[in-house]
């Protein structure tokens, strides 16, 4: 995919992170949380070099995701674009930047959790072909 005049995708880096909490926190659908402190995301920067992403316009972050492994599953997490770039292919952009890293990591799947509340991030992700996971239920605990 071609990238649009002035639209720059580039690895998330931890001078990005003020910019990505900023954006997170203005977008509906994505809760900040437990590790999301500066020092967690730096720890999993580093465990997952070059996967996460930006995407920069005019020197401004308008997308930003958090993308991982753990050596069997990709993880996307908090994939966010500013509402002013949706629908102009900067979410798919980021998208299609993360699974190529998870790609030439050697994984063959990945998987993300999109918020019960949040239709239109649902809708994204169908919209770029994944798919729910029939009769899979989120759990966690609190450790």
């Amino acid at each position: 995919m071609t990238t649009p005049a002035g639209i720059t995708v580039r690895e998330f880096l931890m001078g990005d992170y003020e910019g990505a909490i900023a954006l997170w926190n203005q977008v509906e659908g994505v809760e900040i949380c437990e590790g999301d402190s500066r020092e967690e995301i730096a720890e999993y920067l580093k465990r997952n070099p070059g996967l996460s992403r930006v995407v920069e316009a005019d020197g401004q972050i308008v997308g930003v995701a958090l993308c991982g492994h753990d050596g069997r599953r990709g993880w996307i997490y908090h994939l966010a674009v500013a509402p002013s770039y949706r629908r102009q292919k900067t979410g798919k952009l980021l998208l299609d930047d993360c699974v190529r890293g998870l790609r030439e990591a050697g994984l063959k799947r990945a998987i993300i959790l999109v918020a019960g509340d949040n239709p239109a991030g649902h809708e994204f992700w169908l919209r770029n072909g994944w798919e729910d996971i029939d009769g899979a239920i989120p759990m966690s605990i609190e450790l």
